[in-house]
């Protein structure tokens, strides 16, 4: 199983809005630098998830859904990092 301290919790915009945030939870083993935005923005969009999963993407979240996640309570503002994590776990996306 991968351990809390390999990913880490990357927050960027990407789209129109300025409040299109995406909360993207990293496999740092996988990829230590993270996600490649510039290499991300011009993958071709019918392997969009492909290359998120090359990159380490564990988990990608919209800003809307992990608003919708705080008021239902599922997960807790303080530390999404965390948070996000532990979903991903009891979720069985990380074994």
């Amino acid at each position: 199983m991968i351990e809390k301290d390999d990913t880490k919790l990357e927050i960027f915009g990407f789209g129109e809005e300025e409040d299109d945030n995406f909360y993207c939870l990293v496999n740092l083993k996988k990829s230590p630098e993270g996600i490649d935005l510039k290499k991300l923005s011009m993958a071709d969009p019918r392997k969009f998830d492909e290359v998120l999963n090359s990159m380490g993407c564990i988990l990608l979240l919209r800003g809307d859904e992990v608003e919708e996640l705080i008021k239902r309570e599922d997960i807790n503002d303080a530390d999404l990092h965390k948070e996000l994590y532990d979903l991903a776990v009891q979720e069985g996306i990380i074994q």
